[in-house]
């Protein structure tokens, strides 16, 4: 599979596009700072739930593993399909409507699941929760690489993953605090959840949103390009097609942490596990998307493989709780690598209008993917978890190696600047 050239060329980065720069100036602006304070909020709330959900499912509510994968796989397939429409809807349509409209769709969802007495209401409330991802997430990545340099891109997008995963840092932690105070209840922990999740929807409304032209080409000093209703170009299918081939083995990472409690951790120190996983993505996703802005995207995106490979592989075959510690860390650098990462990485090789549908037809696929995965990997789970971390883990390295070794460059094979 052929790779973009050296710079992840696109029609969005030439020089001369308003708004850009190559040497990569004011990047920080308004709206990166607001989304990045409200995506801390929500993943505070959503983070807060995240490693003490699979208890719930599991011990306090009696459903098998099986559901746990089901339940979280299921989710994701649905903020998949919403995703694909959302990203198109975005190109045409306010985006930050749409943005405030995901975050309460979210908040909504953790309402239900506090509630929940069966696992169906669960995943019904997963389900409203990761509607609502699926609506917010392609309009927001939009709003956020408005008026930013292509050059900066992978800062950017660095700068929000390390800022959401702070709130990654935080909600577990609060919910660590909770669970010792509340005598180890979990459901008002649930409850708890749902204040930063209300938080983030209001704080919504500090984002600016410039008025789009309604003319087919925007003005010479616009900063905003109208909807480009052209074919996505054929490098970033190819991005597109490698990225979901890779989230076919990426299971969600609650059954991720069924492995860790049967290697014999509390759910508080499940929980302190977590967090190291956190810490370690949220202090890491910065200098990796600064990483990419000077490197081939691709190369860094490979290096999240390999962590990635280490740690399933590494949580696959030990035996004592002791290593969780060191191959959470590790686990951590994956996610660093590729979320934020791989978000910069299709956005440079589209035009500005069609980054809304770009970034939706990304995360549609990758995220349906993810559902195959958490399918698959739930139904083969058995006792301990073991052959589907191996499995997953053997497959990115292969992908890993894939990547590095992969010679073909492309050029750009348009005066557009489009990467072939």
């Amino acid at each position: 599979m052929a790779s973009p050239t050296a710079h992840d060329r696109s029609p969005s980065s030439d020089p001369s596009a308003p708004g850009e720069s190559p040497a990569g100036r004011g990047w920080l602006t308004r709206n990166l700072k607001v989304l990045s304070g409200v995506s801390l909020l929500q993943d505070a709330a959503s983070e807060l739930l995240y490693p003490i959900l699979p208890i719930f499912l599991t011990v306090t509510l009696g459903a098998p593993a099986a559901v746990v994968g089901a339940v979280e796989g299921l989710a994701e397939g649905v903020a998949s399909v919403t995703k694909l429409a959302a990203g198109r809807f975005a190109d045409r349509s306010g985006r930050r409507r749409l943005v405030a409209f995901g975050y309460g769709l979210a908040a909504l969802g953790k309402v239900v699941i506090a509630a929940a007495t069966v696992w169906p209401a669960v995943l019904a409330g997963r389900c409203v929760d990761r509607i609502g991802k699926g609506v917010r997430g392609a309009p927001r990545d939009a709003l956020l690489v408005e008026g930013i340099p292509v050059a900066a891109r992978g800062r950017a997008f660095g700068f929000h993953r390390s800022m959401d995963t702070a709130g990654a840092v935080v909600g577990p932690l609060l919910g660590l605090a909770g669970y010792a105070l509340l005598h180890d209840h979990i459901r008002p922990l649930l409850v708890i959840a749902v204040v930063p999740a209300v938080a983030s929807t209001l704080l919504v409304a500090a984002v600016h949103e410039q008025r789009r032209p309604a003319a087919p080409a925007p003005s010479a000093g616009s900063a905003v390009a109208p909807p480009v209703t052209d074919p996505l170009p054929r490098p970033y299918w190819r991005v597109v097609g490698l990225l979901t081939a890779f989230s076919v083995v990426n299971f969600p990472d609650a059954l991720l942490l069924l492995r860790v409690k049967a290697l014999g951790l509390s759910l508080g120190w499940l929980i302190v596990a977590y967090v190291v996983y956190n810490l370690a993505y949220a202090a890491l996703s910065y200098p990796a998307g600064a990483l990419a802005d000077r490197l081939e995207a691709r190369r860094v995106y490979a290096v999240g493989l390999v962590c990635f490979a280490v740690g399933y592989l590494g949580l696959g075959l030990v035996h004592s709780s002791a290593w969780v510690w060191p191959l959470m860390a590790v686990y951590g650098g994956f996610t660093a690598c590729t979320d934020g990462v791989g978000k910069a990485w299709v956005s440079r090789l589209v035009a500005p209008g069609q980054q809304g549908r770009a970034q939706g037809v990304y995360q549609a696929f990758t995220g349906a993917a993810v559902l195959t995965a958490g399918l698959w990997a739930g139904l083969a789970w058995g006792r301990a978890g073991r052959l589907p971390l191996l499995i997953s883990g053997a497959t990115a390295a292969g992908l890993a190696a894939a990547l590095v070794l992969t010679g073909a460059r492309r050029r750009p094979s348009s005066p557009g600047g489009r990467a072939g």
